[in-house]
């Protein structure tokens, strides 16, 4: 099985013989555990009712049934899937496995992309948000203090928190979220006229001389505003399959990030006589990433680029700025929470922005919980590399190789239906003793 289908499990305790006689109400008891087992340490698998017959297509026989209340844990269980660390660290590690292959695979080659992508020129850039008020923060040198006047610890609370709150531009930060999905499409649009100016054409003709596919994903800084982290490549028409026409090098694609970031700018609301305007903040981070060959320890390479952005594809707001990892239905949900005053006056921000009918597109309020920021946190062109639909569709593949099947003259009929999300207290304390523990070592133990 390819190793990146490795799934990451939280360290369990061991289960004794004490642990199983809590769980002798159930009737197959090394079946649940072998169904448990089988989600790979998913928190909130999804739970399906109904049934799967396989008929003889010529007597109509039914040769075998399996209803979902017969199933050990009473349903059909599935992985949730989600990408976030701090709903399902499980999945999320899949997650991130999977979204490495694909940036690896635009940079390196592999999964039915060809290896000369890596002679093409790319750059690793990293666009952020400009200042909406002076923020704690650690200074690049250890002895140099914040401007509050003290030096800070790495974990610090304080760090990313207004230095005066009440001073602090939070209807412009909240915006600059909701408006930095649109500030990165004009930069590709100014990155693709720049390019096309160096090699002497016009836009419209780009794409019948070079292409740019690019990989990215959002994080929030501590301050709560999204930056992003993006692998830019430069290929031929045809993308990663044709070579890069001979002018286009690493360092005329950096420069041109550099000038297409500058350029960039979209054009906000007037809230209180004020016109906003959104563009990228001045720390941006522009670098040629070389071939593995020619790592020396300061230059930045296509596993380091890989591994970096991946890590970042799985966390939200939450991990960063310490927001809420789910929607609010009211406002008045968020005095139950327990996040800290920087994000609720952010979230109170978007709530009292979403109620103005300029604003209705931005849909603060749906995603007020994400800071004002609506977009996918990991995208990418076409033509950069395969997909993760691919990966899962290789992955299912290969359990469909080493799973036993039906013969190919028998039907197979199955209806499944939602039924919620999560197990029973039960079953959620079973599942966390046996975590990715095979079942016969379950019962060897009992």
């Amino acid at each position: 099985m390819p190793s990146h289908d490795r799934t990451a499990t939280i360290p369990r305790p061991e289960l004794t013989t004490a642990d199983l006689a809590a769980f002798t109400s159930y009737r197959d008891l090394p079946g649940l555990v072998r169904q448990l087992s089988s989600l790979g340490g998913c928190a909130q698998p999804i739970r399906l009712e109904g049934h799967r017959a396989e008929i003889n297509p010529t007597t109509g026989e039914i040769l075998r049934e399996l209803k979902s209340k017969e199933l050990p844990a009473g349903h059909l269980l599935l992985r949730c899937g989600n990408r976030r660390t701090t709903r399902c660290p499980s999945c999320a590690e899949l997650y991130r496995q999977d979204t490495y292959q694909l940036i690896a695979a635009g940079l390196r080659g592999g999964k039915k992309i060809p290896e000369q992508v890596a002679s093409h020129p790319r750059v690793f850039a990293t666009l952020t948000a400009p200042s909406y008020g002076p923020v704690h923060g650690r200074r690049s040198s250890s002895s140099a203090r914040c401007g509050c006047g003290r030096t800070h610890a790495k974990d610090a609370p304080a760090l990313g928190t207004p230095l005066d709150p009440d001073r602090y531009d939070y209807k412009g930060a909240v915006l600059w979220n909701a408006h930095a999905p649109a500030l990165w499409a004009r930069f590709m649009l100014h990155l693709r006229r720049t390019i096309a100016a160096v090699a002497g054409i016009s836009q419209r003709l780009l794409p019948k001389v070079a292409r740019v596919s690019y990989a990215k994903v959002a994080e929030y800084q501590r301050r709560g505003l999204i930056h992003f982290h993006a692998v830019i490549r430069l290929d031929g028409p045809g993308g990663g399959h044709t070579p890069p026409p001979a002018w286009a090098t690493p360092e005329m694609l950096a420069d041109a990030v550099h000038a297409a970031a500058a350029r960039a700018h979209v054009d906000g609301p007037e809230i209180n006589d004020r016109t906003y305007s959104f563009g990228f903040g001045k720390e941006l981070d522009v670098k040629v990433i070389r071939s593995a060959a020619f790592q020396d320890g300061t230059t930045i390479t296509e596993g380091k680029v890989a591994g970096y952005v991946a890590k970042y594809a799985t966390k939200g707001a939450e991990s960063a700025a310490g927001t809420l990892d789910h929607r609010l239905k009211l406002i008045a949900e968020l005095g139950q929470e327990t996040i800290p005053d920087h994000a609720a006056r952010m979230i109170r921000t978007a709530w009292a922005l979403g109620a103005r009918r300029d604003l209705e597109h931005l849909k603060l309020r749906t995603w007020a919980h994400m800071l004002g920021f609506r977009g996918h946190f990991s995208t990418k062109t076409r033509t950069y590399s395969t997909t993760l639909g691919a990966l899962r569709e290789a992955r299912a593949a290969w359990h469909r190789r080493h799973t036993p099947t039906p013969e190919a003259t028998t039907l197979v009929l199955a209806h499944w239906a939602f039924d919620g999300t999560g197990l029973t207290p039960d079953l959620e304390r079973l599942a966390r003793l046996v975590g990715g523990t095979h079942p016969q070592a379950v019962t060897a133990r009992a």
